[in-house]
């Protein structure tokens, strides 16, 4: 953690919940107030692919095209350490794997710190379904792993918050 967010919990694992009820967890970190402020703000399907920075590096937005799920095989989890993925889901259904990072065994590689990124061959503990409308939130304890399906297009938004 850095100076200046010190208020996030220890061992927070990850949130499912409605875009309109993230309110509820606003006290978990200082900059989740602008993330909250952000999804309500404005129409989430009009948001540009790409960057939208909303306050630098600290707090920005990651808009992709529509994807394709796959099948759970051909994903891997993936982990955090800088920082915390708010995954909102826009139009589609996503399915998630989760699994606490600690049980994670099978390292695909070293973490890469200029991209924040660790994969892992481990099997998910839990798939989680995330339709439109609802957000998923994975903090650096969560691996994760997104796109998981029959081929369904997900179209979404990845907030990204430094720990």
């Amino acid at each position: 953690m850095q100076a200046g967010h010190a208020t996030i919990l220890q061992e927070t694992h990850m949130i499912l919940c409605p875009i309109s009820e993230f309110r509820r967890y606003l006290q978990l970190h200082p900059l989740f107030p602008a993330v909250a402020g952000f999804l309500a703000d404005r129409d989430l399907l009009a948001i540009p692919e790409g960057r939208t920075e909303l306050q630098g590096d600290e707090l920005y937005v990651s808009a992709s095209p529509r994807a394709l799920t796959r099948p759970a095989s051909a994903v891997s989890l993936e982990a955090h350490r800088a920082y915390i993925d708010v995954q909102v889901v826009l139009a589609g259904t996503d399915t998630m794997g989760w699994s606490p990072l600690e049980t994670c065994r099978m390292a695909s590689g070293p973490y890469d710190p200029a991209k924040d990124i660790g994969f892992f061959r481990d099997a998910p503990a839990n798939l989680i379904t995330v339709p439109a409308g609802q957000l998923a939130v994975f903090f650096p304890e969560d691996a994760h792993a997104p796109l998981i399906g029959n081929g369904q297009t997900v179209k979404k938004l990845i907030v990204k918050v430094l720990v």
